[in-house]
């Protein structure tokens, strides 16, 4: 299942004035990090992540990595800023159009 057009728009909208909780720096992705997104996606479902400067992996390849590790949808890349989004199992709070 992919995210339609309509509901990235309204993910986007209700990630705007979100603040990034996890950050990528030049060690890039890792499992633990993985985690521990993978638990604040269960908790809050819509998440943004900032990739710092001394990233030396690519934007893209940062937001694929934690999209199959977590299992979660990248709706969108902005900047230095990847907003995942994924379904929670026990707090869904999000009803995508």
């Amino acid at each position: 299942m992919k995210l339609t057009g309509k509901q990235k728009r309204f993910l986007r909208a209700k990630a705007h004035h979100l603040n990034p909780i996890f950050q990528v720096g030049k060690d890039g992705v890792n499992d633990n990090m993985i985690k521990q997104i993978n638990e604040a996606l269960e908790k809050r479902e819509l998440i943004k992540v900032s990739i710092l400067q001394n990233c030396m992996e690519e934007k893209d390849d940062v937001a694929e990595a934690l999209a199959e590790g977590t299992a979660a949808y990248v709706v969108q890349i902005i900047g230095n800023t990847i907003v995942l989004y994924k379904e929670s199992e026990e707090n869904k709070q999000i009803t995508l159009p």
